[in-house]
C-alpha cells in the first residue's frame, strides 16, 4: 500500500476498484459531466491548462486569471456543481476515515495533456487527506517530498487509487504523460482522474 518507504503518507492502492466498478463509476461521472460540462481553465497567468476540468460537489476547484480558489457554481452555466456520487464517498470513508469531502475535481485527460508539479494547497485544513481515483488509460504520475529533493515516478492504471496523507499531504505530484490505448474503459480513450478533497 506505500510503494516508497521513504515518502511516508503516501498511500497506493492498485486495482482498488474492479472491471465492473470502474464502469459504474464512469457512468456517474459522465452524468454529472452532462449536467456540468468540462471546460479548460487558465492559469492566473492566463496559460490554459492542458486537461479540461470540471467538478462534483458543494464547492469546486477553480483557476483562472483572478487566482486558485473554490467555489460553489460551474463558471461557466452559473449553476451548483452536481453531488458526488455515493460510491466515492463510501470509498473516500473507507479508505481515511476522514469527514466526508466536500470537493471532486474531475480532471480529463487526452493523449497529450500533462500536469505540471504541484502541491495541493488551497483547502481550510491542510491535514485532511486528498483521495485520487484513476479511470481509463494508464498515467505516468510524478511524485516527491514537499520541501524538495528527488521525485520518482509511478504508473497509475484504471482502477487504481491512492491518497496523500500525512507527511506527504503536500507531496509535489503531477501527470508526466498519458499512456494512450493502454485501457478500453472510455470510448476512444483518455483518462479521467477524480480528485477528492476536504475544501472548506
Amino acid at each position: 500500500m506505500t510503494p516508497f518507504p521513504d515518502l511516508p503518507g503516501f498511500l497506493y492502492w492498485p486495482g482498488r476498484l474492479e472491471v465492473a466498478a470502474q464502469a459504474a463509476m464512469l457512468a456517474e461521472v459522465e452524468a454529472a459531466t452532462a449536467e456540468a460540462p468540462p471546460y479548460r481553465p487558465v492559469t492566473p497567468g492566463g496559460r490554459p491548462f492542458s486537461v479540461r476540468m470540471t467538478n462534483m460537489g458543494p464547492l469546486g476547484w477553480m483557476s483562472d486569471r483572478a487566482g486558485y480558489r473554490y467555489q460553489p457554481t460551474h463558471p461557466e452555466t452559473g449553476r451548483p456543481w452536481p453531488p458526488i456520487p455515493a460510491s466515492l464517498l463510501s470509498l473516500w470513508a473507507e479508505l481515511t476515515g476522514a469527514p466526508p469531502p466536500d470537493a471532486c475535481l474531475v480532471n480529463l485527460y487526452d493523449a497529450d495533456a500533462r500536469m505540471g508539479l504541484h502541491q495541493d494547497r488551497d483547502e481550510a485544513d491542510l491535514t485532511q487527506p486528498v483521495v485520487s481515483v484513476s479511470l481509463g488509460d494508464t498515467a505516468v504520475f510524478r511524485i516527491g517530498p514537499a520541501d524538495g529533493g528527488r521525485t520518482r515516478t509511478l504508473k497509475l492504471a484504471s482502477g487504481d487509487v491512492c491518497a496523500l496523507t500525512g507527511p506527504a499531504r503536500l507531496a509535489r505530484h503531477g501527470i508526466d504523460r498519458i499512456l494512450g490505448g493502454s485501457s478500453s474503459l472510455i470510448p476512444g480513450g483518455g483518462r479521467i482522474n477524480l480528485t477528492l478533497r476536504r475544501a472548506g
